[in-house]
């Protein structure tokens, strides 16, 4: 990994994949910010890696990504304490409840979490990224979209039908199409990222034990088999090959090498074709800009659009 003295990092998740990025992130030199909902997970996180790594720098900042207000509140309070962000890893995320649930704003709590969150913090973000170094955006998409996903504009929350899977491919495909779409806006406005998107293969996370419970079909099947899962920290490579290495592409797709993409070392994934779809991704894009109350053309020229929450944010954000 090349050196990352000199960039500050933000990566969103205490545990599992964001865990494993922000230890190999504050190990390389950066100045690593670990964004998550629970504040006792987020100061373990920065222990452990302090352990590891006494002279990293590394801290915690609270973010619910399942709760709008939480990510204008961090960040605005990142756009006042921070001059810049060079890398952006969009990693948290939820998988699978049996029941459906929702966030704070009432959407479907995968699509809520997984994607629109990230959108918004993105947006959020965009005034400190666009001051950044060769600035990068990463965002964690899924072996799942292979089966059959699909963005349901009729259905989006879920709430004529829930079915765990098909929800929580749904919102990994809109990270994925997020991620191309993200570079292709920036191409045209001149923002100067590089959006990547990466999925981790098929990994040893707490995913399946905090979503559906440990004692549920996919928990048990994930203790049982876990010899077929990966480790964290190999399901971490694609994510920080994206981030770092300059090899990576924006508008491309990393993850694992082997077994269809499942495990082994970073190498290009196939995107699927419904991912590639141009208008399905502009209609996204603005029904999610609606969705999340943000304005990327807004906050990409913040000396036109300052308002009482920050450059580039709308007063009434």
């Amino acid at each position: 990994m090349p050196s990352q003295h000199g960039r500050t990092i933000v990566v969103t998740g205490t545990g599992g994949l964001g865990f494993e990025d922000a230890l190999a992130l504050a190990h390389a030199g950066g100045d690593v910010i670990i964004a998550g909902r629970n504040p006792r997970k987020g100061s373990d996180a920065v222990a452990r890696i302090k352990q590891s790594a006494p002279h990293a720098s590394v801290s915690f900042e609270p973010v619910d990504l399942a709760d709008l207000a939480s990510v204008a509140a961090f960040g605005l309070r990142l756009r006042e304490s921070r001059k810049r962000i060079d890398t952006l890893i969009n990693n948290a995320a939820v998988m699978t409840p049996p029941r459906r649930q929702t966030t704070a704003d009432g959407f479907e709590l995968q699509f809520g979490t997984n994607y629109l969150g990230h959108f918004a913090l993105t947006a959020r973000l965009l005034p400190l990224l666009i001051r950044g170094r060769d600035p990068r955006v990463v965002t964690l998409s899924s072996v799942a979209v292979r089966r059959n996903a699909a963005i349901n504009f009729d259905d989006l929350q879920a709430e004529k039908a829930y079915r765990p899977m098909p929800a929580y491919a749904q919102s990994k495909l809109a990270c994925l199409m997020f991620a191309l779409e993200l570079q292709r806006r920036s191409d045209q406005a001149g923002w100067g990222l590089t959006s990547i998107a990466a999925h981790p293969g098929i990994s040893r996370t707490d995913l399946l034990h905090n979503a559906p419970g440990r004692y549920s079909v996919q928990g048990l099947l994930r203790s049982a088999l876990w010899f077929l899962f990966q480790p964290a920290a190999q399901g971490a490579l694609p994510t920080l090959f994206a981030a770092t290495s300059p090899d990576a592409r924006g508008g491309r797709y990393y993850g694992p090498d082997r077994l269809s993409e499942t495990r082994g070392y970073p190498s290009e994934a196939t995107i699927p074709a419904v991912a590639l779809d141009l208008h399905v991704a502009r209609r996204l894009w603005d029904v999610s800009e609606k969705l999340a109350d943000v304005d990327f053309a807004s906050a990409a020229a913040p000396r036109l659009h300052a308002g009482p929450n920050g450059p580039g944010i709308p007063a009434e954000a």
